[in-house]
């Protein structure tokens, strides 16, 4: 059995961080021919939820670049590598020097997620602040409120690529913290960041989930840095015409580009759809 996985932003969704009707189609018709596919994103699942509308992904998704995993039919959570609040103390005065506000995901001890940010520093964060405020399943509250005991998934932010490698640098200094930034797809100077546990990525996710599927070989799409770790274990590894250089070079070939259906045209030929 094979086993497909897709990035999304950069590489499976259009410029509009939507999954074009051609793409929508093109996914139908692998579930037709039985083709074993999944996703495997940044995103939180509940950033991720409107961009894939128009298609059921059926088998384990990946979040968080592999902290979060989301059965959408069983409606089944499952985290892996969760920090603290010591984990993360050393890096929130960083945020501040450089006017990027954090955004700390909780998880309850009740399964339910919450967010604790600093004071908003700008229309990215603002940008951010009112997507998470609109998941009827996501709460916000000041970064000041958030508890002694924590179980944290990750720390996402968006800013200017130069504040954005500063944090980023900065990261690295911290043997159990790994991050990943990326940007300028949909706007030049807006890039995301994630921070979470360095014991975990992409890769070692797919892994585990390529075994518990009973997979033969793994296909993956990515566009991005946060792509590497599932492009190192996977069998055969593509990347879009609008990915990085060092990505590409990485790549077993590289195909169209994201905003050209460049995934969905790869597929139809591929596997005959």
């Amino acid at each position: 059995m094979e086993l497909v996985v897709f990035d999304l932003d950069g590489t499976l969704l259009n410029r509009h961080q939507r999954l074009s009707d051609f793409t929508i189609e093109t996914l139908e018709r692998m579930k037709s021919a039985g083709v074993m596919y999944t996703l495997a994103t940044g995103r939180t699942h509940f950033a991720a939820a409107p961009c894939i509308q128009g298609h059921d992904f059926s088998n384990w998704q990946i979040f968080k670049n592999g902290v979060e995993w989301w059965h959408p039919t069983e409606k089944q959570y499952r985290h892996q590598h969760l920090l603290s609040q010591d984990n993360i103390a050393c890096l929130l005065s960083t945020f501040e020097e450089n006017n990027v506000t954090p955004f700390v995901f909780y998880l309850d001890e009740d399964g339910t997620h919450k967010v604790y940010h600093a004071p908003l520093s700008g229309p990215l964060s603002d940008h951010i602040a009112n997507e998470l405020g609109s998941h009827k399943n996501m709460s916000l509250y000041p970064l000041t409120e958030l508890p002694d005991q924590t179980r944290i998934t990750n720390i996402s932010a968006m800013g200017e690529p130069g504040v954005i490698n500063n944090i980023v640098s900065e990261s690295h200094n911290h043997d159990h913290l790994t991050a990943y930034s990326g940007g300028g797809i949909y706007h030049p100077n807006a890039y995301w960041l994630d921070i979470h546990h360095s014991n975990v990525d992409k890769g070692s996710a797919l892994m585990e989930l390529k075994q518990e599927m009973g997979a033969n070989t793994m296909l993956v799409f990515g566009d991005g840095d946060n792509d590497l770790s599932m492009f190192s274990i996977a069998d055969e590894a593509f990347a879009m015409e609008n990915a990085a250089k060092h990505v590409k070079e990485a790549a077993t070939e590289i195909i169209g580009h994201h905003d050209e259906d460049g995934v969905a045209k790869y597929l139809r030929k591929r596997y005959n759809l």
